[in-house]
Order: structure tokens, then C-alpha cells, then sequence
């Protein structure tokens, strides 16, 4: 791939990236542990609070030398030099190259100051004017409804003939009377069931922390109807956002041919897992080649979380 180098960003991105390329993965991991070791105890300790909270991208524990997530981490980047390569220069504007820039920069340096500068304060969280100035009759998808908030967001900030029909889908029952209650007076098809990339039974995960954070598994106690959306809607779909704590890759999969007939604009959050943000690109790129690419970040001034991909039609 020829590399388009316009200015010191882009300068820094590739030299960052030839960085990880150059060192073999165990310098990269001694790498980057050392540099995690070398930040504060308050600091390691927050870290090491927050992984064992939310456990998608591995354990830490410094005084049982457990470095799983760094392991995880240097792997990821090792692994995929040329999708962030690609990635970088299918990204549309310079905003979202520097989310991608900052991201890395985070992973490998623990640098805190550009993380905090890719912070997106300027509009609410899936709904960026500069990308996706206009919405109306969207036939919309909300895969990780929660209490309703993207939902009553789209609303407000679109008018209400911003759409036609709208789903929403939520493993979580216990909290259907707070989403009936938010969503009242709107037309909202709530559906108890996990989105994935074929129907079948799946089981409740509760996360201790923050019923958000609530996932499907293979086994468990209480039963979740699993759905694919190919499945599940049968008009054309023009709008999905999903936040489903790490089942995006396969939420896309299920709605493969939505992604290849409908050519819907798509919100997915892909901070779940280091891998997520190299595989989930190009998993829609692969399905629709009509795409482009943005880039924000909603959250997370020590480590990258509520980021955002955005893949709206050309």
C-alpha cells in the first residue's frame, strides 16, 4: 500500500506503525509493560479495577504478574499492522484518523494527553451533524437499546419524522418497564432477544457492575431467544446502531444481506476488544464495498472506550 503522507500526523501514525512492525512481539509486550509499570500505583491500580469490571480485553494484576491484557494487546496490534494501515487511509477525515491515531498511541505509549483531545463533546453520541446531518422515515434498528437513550437521542435531534419504524433490541427484561416508560408516545417494536449472526438459544450473562454491560452466552440459567436481523426484519433497514458489549462482529454477520441489498448507514460501537477495531471494517467493507469510513470517540480519557464507527453509503 503506497502511504499517503500529507503532514506530521500522518508522519507519526506510519513511524508509530513501522514501531510495532519493526520489534518482534515479545520486545513489543517487554515494551509496553514496561511503560504500563512505570505509571503511577494509583494509576496501575485503576487500570487493574477497571479490567477486572469490564473483562473484554483481558486480566491485569500486577502482583500476581498477570499480564494477559498487555499479552492480548501486543498480539492484536502484531497481528494487524496492514488493517490498521488500511483502516487509517480509508478513514474520511482527519478527525477520525486521529481517533485511530490516538487509540494506538494509548496502546503503546499509555499516552493519556491525545486521548483526551480526540474527545468528541461537540454532538451526542451516534449522531455526528458533520457525518450524518439528516435522517427521515429510517426504518431503524437499535441493537443494545438499554433504557432507550440513542432512541430518544435520534428523536430529538432529527424531529419526529425522522422515521418510519423502529426496533429495538434488549436482552435484559428487567429493565422493560423503564424502556416502555422512556419510549412512550414513540413507535418502538421492543424485542427481548439477543442479536448474533444465526437464530438460536442463548443464556443471560449478568455483568455485577452495570446492567449495561449485560451479555449472551452458550450457557447459564435464564434463556435468550438469539436472532439474526436477516432473520428477524424483513423491510429494508436503513439505519443500525449496535452496543452489545462484544457481539458485534457477529450482529454483523446476521445481517449480512441487509449490509449487501440495503446498504444501511451503520453506528457500531467497536471498542469491545482490541480486535474489533481491525476486524469490524473490514468485515463491512468485505459485505458492501459502497461504505465510508469515520471514526469518533464518546468516552475514556485513560483507556479507549464508547468508540465509535460509523460506515455510511458513498
Amino acid at each position: 500500500m503506497n502511504r499517503k503522507i500529507n503532514n506530521l500526523q500522518d508522519e507519526k501514525f506510519y513511524t508509530l506503525l513501522d514501531f510495532i512492525k519493526n520489534n518482534s512481539e515479545q520486545e513489543l509486550f517487554n515494551y509496553i509493560k514496561i511503560k504500563f509499570l512505570s505509571l503511577s500505583p494509583a494509576l496501575q491500580s485503576s487500570f487493574e479495577n477497571y479490567f477486572s469490571s469490564y473483562t473484554f480485553w483481558g486480566s491485569l494484576k500486577v502482583g500476581s504478574h498477570d499480564f494477559n491484557h498487555i499479552l492480548l494487546k501486543t498480539k492484536s496490534l502484531k497481528n494487524h499492522v496492514k488493517d490498521l494501515e488500511w483502516l487509517y487511509d480509508k478513514l474520511e477525515d482527519y478527525g477520525s484518523k486521529f481517533v485511530l491515531y490516538a487509540i494506538i498511541e494509548n496502546f503503546v505509549n499509555y499516552n493519556f494527553d491525545l486521548l483526551k483531545k480526540s474527545l468528541n463533546f461537540k454532538y451526542r453520541q451516534y449522531f455526528d451533524f458533520d457525518i450524518m446531518p439528516k435522517c427521515k422515515d429510517e426504518v431503524f434498528v437499535d441493537v443494545g437499546t438499554y433504557l432507550g437513550e440513542t432512541i430518544l437521542d435520534f428523536v430529538d435531534l432529527y424531529g419526529k419524522d425522522c422515521y418510519k419504524n423502529i426496533y429495538a433490541y434488549e436482552i435484559t427484561s428487567d429493565i422493560f418497564p423503564h424502556i416502555n416508560k422512556n419510549l412512550s408516545g414513540l413507535n418502538v417494536t421492543l424485542r427481548n432477544k439477543a442479536v448474533g449472526e444465526k437464530n438460536k438459544k442463548l443464556f443471560l450473562n449478568p455483568n455485577t457492575t452495570s446492567l449495561s454491560a449485560n451479555t449472551a452466552q452458550n450457557i447459564g440459567e435464564k434463556e435468550i431467544e438469539c436472532v439474526s436481523l436477516d432473520n428477524d426484519v424483513d423491510e429494508k433497514i436503513t439505519l443500525i446502531k449496535m452496543d452489545i458489549e462484544g457481539g458485534e462482529e457477529n450482529a454483523i454477520k446476521g445481517c449480512k444481506n441487509h449490509i449487501k441489498n440495503d446498504c444501511p448507514k451503520l453506528l457500531i460501537s467497536i471498542y469491545h476488544g482490541f480486535e474489533h477495531y481491525f476486524t469490524l471494517p473490514r468485515l463491512i467493507d468485505r459485505y458492501n464495498k459502497n461504505y465510508k469510513f469515520y471514526l469518533r470517540n464518546y468516552g475514556g480519557n485513560l483507556f479507549p472506550t464508547e468508540i465509535v464507527l460509523y460506515a455510511l453509503p458513498k
